[in-house]
């Protein structure tokens, strides 16, 4: 016999999901809203003085060349944060699982770089990167490699993609970490008297039942590329060198702030959400 859940009263059901529809209206919406209302203004950075402008900002906007450029560039180093972090932290979950002395140790150190912010792993990176004091860059001048991002747009975007990675791997480590150690140890054991080698057995049956967690990280780890890099960027290299590291986040923040084109601002950031959603 089936049960079904009933309320007595018809107001409950409503009662139960208004928290959650008022917190999506507030922070989802409302924000929403207003950034579309804004996209059809020109106004100062104050209010004070504002016109309306119809579809001018969208037509500025598309026509803009480095506006293509810098989504070109988001889209590039999404993928690069995305598939280099997922890489890494695939690696260091499985060598992990495997760890039998020492493993909450090594476990433990992999967790931190998580603790630390976007901003201060940019200022990090950038001390051990600098061109005059920078440890990493003195060790690289020693080999023959000059390291310079003040003025190498390419080594700039590399370097932001590293100080990126580091920051998120530990997230993916954790997710990849408790996967691994969710698959029945049986069916391993089965595959090895069967006569599968190491790498058949994580091809075969490790990589497929990790692939719901994979999914999952792919899109946090895109997410995280479009906005949670932008205190990375703000304290590393702000956009530069030229425009090597404009990024569409930084670029809304470069326009719409610090131009004072609130409008422009408020259509870039729509357009970026529009991108975020359908990736």
């Amino acid at each position: 016999m089936e049960k079904r859940v009933t309320f007595n009263e018809r107001w409950l059901p409503y009662l139960l999901v208004a928290p959650q529809i008022v917190i999506t209206l507030v922070f989802f919406f409302w924000p929403s809203g207003q950034a579309i209302w804004q996209s059809v203004l020109v106004e100062d950075a104050f209010g004070g003085n504002t016109k309306f402008v119809w579809f001018d900002n969208f037509v500025h906007l598309l026509s803009d060349p480095s506006y293509y450029s810098a989504a070109r560039l988001t889209l590039v180093f999404s993928f690069l944060v995305a598939s280099l972090g997922l890489a890494v932290s695939l690696l260091l979950a499985v060598m992990a699982d495997r760890i039998i002395r020492g493993a909450s140790v090594y476990k433990n150190i992999l967790v931190w770089p998580y603790a630390v912010a976007p901003a201060v792993v940019g200022v990090l990176f950038g001390f051990l990167f600098n061109p005059s004091v920078g440890v990493v860059a003195w060790a690289l001048a020693a080999i023959g490699i000059e390291f310079n991002y003040v003025i190498n747009g390419n080594q700039a975007l590399l370097l932001i993609v590293y100080a990126a990675v580091w920051n998120q791997v530990s997230y993916n480590f954790l997710f990849f970490l408790a996967g691994l150690q969710s698959i029945p140890k049986s069916l391993i054991e089965a595959a090895a008297i069967d006569g599968a080698g190491p790498g058949r057995r994580f091809w075969d049956i490790v990589f497929p039942l990790l692939s719901p967690t994979g999914f999952f990280l792919l899109v946090i780890n895109i997410i995280y590329a479009f906005f949670g890099t932008f205190g990375i960027i703000g304290s590393l290299t702000q956009g530069g060198p030229g425009q090597s590291t404009n990024i569409l986040i930084w670029k809304v923040y470069n326009d719409g702030f610090r131009g004072q084109d609130l409008g422009g601002g408020a259509m870039e950031w729509e357009y970026l959400l529009t991108v975020a959603r359908v990736l």
